[in-house]
């Protein structure tokens, strides 16, 4: 591809992007779903006008790096660690139910496998793929609705984070059973010492800001420096530690989160974020979309997949919700806040096809996951919160 082909993606990908945003608007649907229907409609599923290149996959993953480091900037603390323990046991839930129920589903259309056999790897990674969460896209939805700093939106990052980490755990172990020469435990340490650095070297960094903040307040140096602070930090986890890029950007932002200056951080981020980053993260999602090997068997079994790996997200997560003292809309809502995945599904089932537990067949499953989710789980929370809004207005 010449290099001005590029210049001609991004006009595309950018003029629908937002064509496809201020129409789903005007439906009283979130933003984030016309943006991703916008890249299906000009991916191989439709019209073909463009195509998920290296530059444009790059450029999504500096997106939702972005937008997690926000979603950082935006936590309440002291509600981070007050929701801290429940959000681990919704994780937990999160990971634990939609593990089980991946692996029946596979035994249950190919036959059960005995431990230990190439079948029973192939079957535990179906389910591994559906313990990954992608909060960016509730996150954007939250963020549209006001809800990102309630307790229930607070929950769910956290919850969302944790998950994140423990399905990075059980993707090692799985890929270790397999393969000898891996070492699980390597990668659990490697987990634990990120997390010592990030409180360590985040303190120093905090107070390094909080200087340069009273010292320059309101002034663009500070949200440009942070910038930096973000994409090192992502670098950093992913790099050296095994752990999630966006992970690290999320850690990015809470370390910066108490600032004076967090919210000016924040807005200023937003606006690339918004313009240019944003848009394309979603819309690249719809163009990773491709229909092109599926057959009568695969499509059944694409349906199911899709069902068990929302039901699974709600009813583990929804319960522990339910089982620590959240209502029932509540619970609710943070199940169906969990039941989105997107580009962790994707690294999990790359990682599954270098290590020849999925085949790329199977991959048709995930692109249908991370579509349905991430359409399905905005519009399903603005409703159960529009309902919660008309409740509480009839009884006052």
């Amino acid at each position: 591809m010449e290099s001005y082909e590029v210049l001609r993606d991004l006009a595309i990908i950018l003029f629908f992007a937002k064509f496809c945003g201020v129409l789903a608007r005007k439906c009283k649907a979130p933003q984030v779903v016309g943006q991703i229907i916008a890249g299906l409609i000009l991916g191989p599923c439709v019209l073909g006008l463009s195509s998920q290149t290296d530059f444009i996959t790059q450029l999504a993953e500096v997106g939702v790096i972005i937008l997690m480091f926000e979603v950082g900037l935006e936590t309440d603390l002291k509600e981070l660690l007050k929701t801290g323990p429940i959000a681990f046991l919704i994780a937990c839930a999160g990971v634990f139910v939609p593990l089980v129920m991946g692996t029946l589903l596979y035994m249950g259309f190919y036959g059960a496998a005995p431990w230990g056999s190439e079948s029973f790897y192939k079957a535990v990674f179906i389910g591994t793929i559906m313990t990954a969460t992608s909060v960016s896209i509730t996150v954007a939805s939250l963020q549209e609705l006001g809800k990102i700093k309630s307790k229930v939106g607070t929950t769910i990052v956290s919850a969302a984070i944790i998950d994140d980490v423990i399905g990075i755990l059980v993707l090692t172990f799985v890929i270790g059973f397999k393969n000898p020469e891996s070492k699980p435990g390597t990668v659990l340490l490697q987990t634990i010492a990120f997390f010592a650095v990030a409180i360590v070297g985040g303190y120093i960094v905090y107070k390094v800001f909080s200087t340069l903040d009273k010292r320059y307040p309101h002034t663009r140096r500070i949200p440009i420096v942070s910038l930096a602070f973000c994409f090192a930090l992502s670098y950093i986890a992913e790099k050296y530690f095994g752990i999630a890029d966006i992970t690290g950007a999320y850690i990015a932002g809470v370390v910066l989160c108490s600032l004076s200056d967090n919210e000016y951080i924040e807005r200023k981020s937003d606006v690339i974020s918004y313009m240019f980053f944003g848009p394309i993260f979603f819309a690249s999602i719809g163009l990773k979309t491709s229909f092109a090997a599926m057959n009568g068997k695969l499509f059944a079994f694409c349906i199911c997949f899709v069902i068990v790996a929302l039901g699974a997200k709600i009813i583990g997560c929804g319960l522990v919700g339910k089982a620590c003292k959240f209502n029932f809309s509540d619970s609710l809502k943070i199940g169906v806040g969990m039941m989105t995945r997107g580009e962790v599904a994707l690294i999990v089932s790359q990682k599954g096809l270098a290590a020849g537990l999925l085949t790329a067949d199977y991959f048709t499953a995930v692109i249908l996951l991370i579509l349905v989710s991430s359409i399905a789980t905005p519009i399903i929370l603005k409703l159960l919160y529009v309902r919660d809004e008309k409740k509480s207005g009839v009884a006052a």
